[in-house]
C-alpha cells in the first residue's frame, strides 16, 4: 500500500469512528456493557495508541534505527497485518496490556477534548506518513506490545485497522 493510500485509510477510519461516536447518546460515553469498556474508554485507548506513534515518528530516523534496529524482512500487506493481529489477539485472550489496565472512564467534559486530540493526531499521522521516505517506511522498525517489532509502514497500516477494529466492537456492543 502506498503512502497516499495509507494516509487516506487513516483519515477514513478516524472519520468513521468520530462520526459514529458523535451520534451516540451521551450516557454511552461513561457507561458501557457490563465488564466492557465505555465508548469514552475505547476512544481514549485509540488516542493512547496513536500518540506514541506520532511521537516516535517525530524523532530523527537514525535514533529509531539505533534504538530498535532495521527491518530484516519484506513489508507485509494490509490483509496480512490484519490477519496476524487477529491471530495475536486470539492468542492473548484475556490478557490486558499495560497501557489499557485500569483504564479511567473519561467524563462527558473530556469528550470534546478526546475527539479533538484524536482528529489532530490522525492528521499528524497522515502528514508524517506522506512525508517519510519509502525507504524509511520499509526499513525503520518500531515495537508494538502485541505484534512485536514492525516496519513503520506496517505499524501505520495497523493503526488504521486498529481504529476499524474498535469501531466494529463499538457498533456490536451498542
Amino acid at each position: 500500500m502506498d503512502k497516499e493510500a495509507i494516509a487516506d485509510l487513516i483519515d477514513a477510519k478516524h472519520s468513521e469512528l468520530i462520526s459514529w461516536l458523535e451520534q451516540q447518546p451521551s450516557e454511552h460515553w461513561t457507561q458501557g456493557p457490563e465488564g466492557k469498556w465505555t465508548q469514552g474508554q475505547q476512544a481514549l485507548h485509540l488516542l493512547q495508541s496513536i500518540k506514541p506513534l506520532n511521537d516516535a515518528l517525530s524523532l530523527p530516523k537514525y535514533v529509531l534505527r539505533f534504538k530498535f534496529g532495521k527491518a530484516n524482512r519484506p513489508v507485509r500487506d494490509y490483509n496480512a497485518i490484519v490477519k496476524r493481529y487477529q491471530e495475536r489477539l486470539e492468542d492473548a485472550k484475556g490478557k490486558t496490556f499495560k497501557g489499557s489496565l485500569n483504564m479511567k472512564v473519561p467524563t462527558i467534559a473530556d469528550k470534546k477534548y478526546i475527539f479533538n486530540r484524536l482528529q489532530t493526531e490522525s492528521k499528524k499521522l497522515q502528514y508524517k506518513t506522506k512525508k517519510i521516505s519509502d525507504k524509511n517506511l520499509d526499513t525503520v522498525i518500531l515495537p508494538h506490545p502485541l505484534m512485536g517489532k514492525m516496519p513503520v509502514r506496517e505499524i501505520i497500516m495497523w493503526t488504521a485497522y486498529h481504529v476499524e477494529h474498535h469501531t466494529e466492537i463499538l457498533k456490536r456492543q451498542y
